[in-house]
């Protein structure tokens, strides 16, 4: 699948690459893609409840070496 923007926020610790994910979706128009790469072991629970709590679309997860990519749709 195609992204429109990336945030590579490998080696940072909650809540920051929630944080940044946040606030890069603020910027993008509504239906735009975020691919988020993220080491954090929370990062599994903490992006998908961001996701439902700000009602944007968490289109697919994958693991990447060590990494986990967190693809979401902008509301």
């Amino acid at each position: 699948m195609d992204w429109d923007q990336e945030i590579d926020a490998t080696g940072l610790l909650c809540p920051l690459p929630v944080l940044k994910a946040r606030k890069r979706l603020a910027g993008m128009a509504p239906g735009a893609v975020l691919r988020l790469v993220a080491t954090d072991p929370a990062a599994v629970i903490d992006v998908p409840h961001f996701c439902a709590e700000a009602g944007h679309a968490l289109v697919a997860t994958a693991d990447e070496g060590a990494a986990q990519v967190y693809l979401i749709r902008r509301a």
